[in-house]
């Protein structure tokens, strides 16, 4: 099962996706921790993104997609995966 929560900040997405995550034992991918991870982490996507967020720009559409890329092979899941908050662009979506 693949889920995709969309909403506003403060709409309950996280508090849906424990829920969902504990429920169903799927995979739950938020860009908001992963760009956490990464940064903390120092990997070179991190050291990128670190970049965006420092000067208060949006990360591009690219970076986040291949954050979520490499979260989805890195830790692949038979149950499937949660996005919580992605896409959140037209671009994202077709990607």
């Amino acid at each position: 099962m693949n889920v995709v929560l969309l909403g506003p900040p403060g709409a309950g997405k996280g508090t849906l996706a424990n829920f969902l995550k504990e429920q169903y034992g799927i995979l739950h991918i938020s860009t908001g921790y992963i760009l956490r991870e990464e940064m903390k982490a120092g990997s070179e996507l991190g050291k990128e993104a670190k970049t965006f967020v420092e000067s208060g720009a949006l990360v591009p559409d690219a970076l986040i997609i291949r954050l979520i890329e490499n979260k989805l092979q890195a830790s692949p899941s038979e149950k499937g995966y949660l996005l919580d908050g992605f896409p959140r662009t037209t671009v994202q979506a077709e990607e």
